[in-house]
């Protein structure tokens, strides 16, 4: 594997623990902006609404840049709205500040998922995109906690200054140890005819609905088992931790199977994720729900590389565009989940609510997986008969 496609899993760490250390700081956040946790929960759809106009934004925006400059300045304005985010005083410019950095991330993420395809060999795009996540897992594993420790600690500026800190790193090593790279003689027109693809379509509706199922529970994690199960708070740093350590068996599983059997895959994992969230929605037992937030790590990481291996297969000779996609595809996920948690909570349910809420939307990520994969049997038995 090019030591590059490890340099650019580095920086998706800087990235990630920004993205989803909100999850563990929301309680200090809604006390200190004087809102409520639903609506600071909505710091992290800002997040996701800027990722998912960004990304295809962005995306014909450098079409024909290099690629390696564009990564460092999008490293930069990501750095920069950190700064500003610490410094807010308000709600309003602090969630202004979220969608310009996710507007940068998503810009990275697409740019990056396009290098690492060009720097892999085909046969081992699966694992270079597990490298590429495994970034995030490692974000969930030592950033997300950490971030959630110094805002319990220092408070929740302190983790926006610590991600600014860690993604100054990351554009060092991009720009000493990434090589640099083109978009290619590919034109705009010949990019946007991916999205005539039936196929592509589907791919990227699996993408945004197991997003959805996720982030439904995984953004209120924190409340929930405190409130619902009795963990002491002091304790969600270390379940965060659990989470991550549940990711990284599954990026470290789930990039290997992919490149041989994505549907299989993404069937067991959505089978695991199920049955986490059914324990989530059942228990009150701390210990138990414990277990359950390691299974889910696993289930939710573990589909991963194969459901962006998928689009891409879809896409064909779009790298740049339906790496933009499934970035805009997982972020509309990111975007919808959060909300529907936060309507389930306000709906009277509570805080089992959004595990419930996952369930629900784990059904209709399966069901959209079944209509793939008969359309994928469909167009084999074509070729094979041509």
């Amino acid at each position: 594997m090019p030591l590059a496609v490890f340099v650019l899993g580095l920086s998706v760490f800087a990235l990630g623990t920004s993205e989803f250390m909100i999850t563990g700081l929301l309680p200090g956040m809604a006390a200190d902006l004087h809102v409520s946790i639903p609506d600071a929960g909505l710091l992290i759809s800002a997040f996701a609404i800027g990722m998912v106009v960004g990304a295809p934004l962005l995306a014909i925006g450098t079409l024909r840049l290099p690629r390696r400059r564009t990564l460092l300045a999008l490293l930069g304005v990501f750095a920069v709205a950190h700064v500003v985010g610490a410094l807010a005083e308000g709600y309003a410019l602090l969630f202004a500040t979220r969608v310009i950095a996710a507007f940068a991330c998503a810009g990275f993420w697409a740019v990056a998922l396009a290098t690492t395809i060009a720097l892999v060999p085909a046969e081992r795009r699966g694992r270079g995109m597990a490298v590429l996540v495994g970034g995030l897992t490692v974000a969930n594993i030592a950033g997300v906690p950490a971030g959630t420790f110094l805002g319990q600690h220092a408070g929740w500026r302190t983790a926006f200054w610590a991600v600014t800190a860690v993604t100054l790193v990351a554009v060092a090593g991009v720009a000493l140890l990434v090589p640099e790279t083109t978009g290619g003689p590919l034109s705009l027109r010949g990019e946007l005819r991916l999205y005539r693809r039936g196929r592509v379509w589907l791919a990227l509706g699996v993408i945004a609905l197991c997003q959805a199922m996720i982030f439904a529970a995984f953004s209120y994690l924190a409340p929930l088992l405190t409130e619902t199960d009795g963990l002491p708070g002091e304790w969600v740093p270390g379940v965060l931790a659990l989470f991550g350590v549940g990711a990284l068996i599954g990026i470290s599983a789930g990039g290997r199977l992919a490149d041989r059997r994505p549907f299989a895959t993404l069937y067991g994992c959505l089978a695991l994720a199920l049955a986490a969230l059914l324990v989530l929605a059942l228990t009150t037992d701390a210990l138990v729900a414990v277990a359950a937030v390691l299974v889910f790590g696993v289930a939710a990481f573990g589909a991963n590389p194969a459901l962006n291996l998928r689009a891409f297969q879809a896409a064909g000779d779009a790298p740049t565009l339906v790496g933009a996609s499934t970035t805009s595809a997982f972020n509309v996920g990111n975007t919808a989940g959060p909300w529907l948690g936060g309507v389930a909570i306000d709906a009277g349910l509570g805080f089992t609510g959004v595990a419930w809420t996952g369930i629900a939307l784990g059904v209709a990520t399966l069901a959209a997986l079944t209509v793939a994969a008969a359309v994928q049997r469909g167009d084999d038995r074509a070729l094979v008969a041509v």
